[in-house]
């Protein structure tokens, strides 16, 4: 259910998780571990750093690093801004009008999937990710 750059932004994050505290981890390492495009990577991490989660400091000794700590970062967090997750509400099979007064034929077996998706990221943090490195890559690839 995620994206490819879903994958790559959630991986990243657990990286910079790693990094160790009031230091920077450059886009070009990062990418080399977690074996993403290093400019793609780059701008991924901007993006992230918009919305709040990473901060970046250009320059020698420069980088990225988690401006919250890993604990209070879900996984919603990180592929929400980058997929637009939370906004799932449409019907799967593409319907214009279909709620629960008038479902299509999938309509509560989605919402129900949809649901339990969301609940999933919402309750996942990165720091959930760190640990276990077999984990990442038996759900994230790598």
């Amino acid at each position: 259910m995620l994206t490819r750059t879903g994958i790559h932004a959630i991986r990243a994050m657990a990286a910079l998780a790693e990094t160790p505290d009031g230091a920077y981890a450059g886009a070009a390492a990062i990418a080399e571990r977690i074996d993403a495009p290093r400019n793609y990577l780059g701008k991924l991490l901007q993006t992230l750093s918009r919305v709040g989660l990473v901060e970046s400091q250009k320059g020698l000794g420069g980088g990225f690093r988690l401006r919250l700590r890993p604990q209070k970062i879900t996984l919603l967090d990180i592929v929400d801004p980058i997929e637009h997750v939370s906004r799932w509400s449409g019907c799967i099979l593409g319907r214009e009008s279909c709620s629960e007064d008038n479902p299509c034929a999938l309509h509560l077996r989605w919402k129900k999937v949809r649901d339990e998706y969301l609940k999933m990221l919402e309750k996942t943090t990165v720091a959930d990710l760190l640990g276990d490195e077999s984990m990442l890559q038996r759900n994230f690839g790598g």
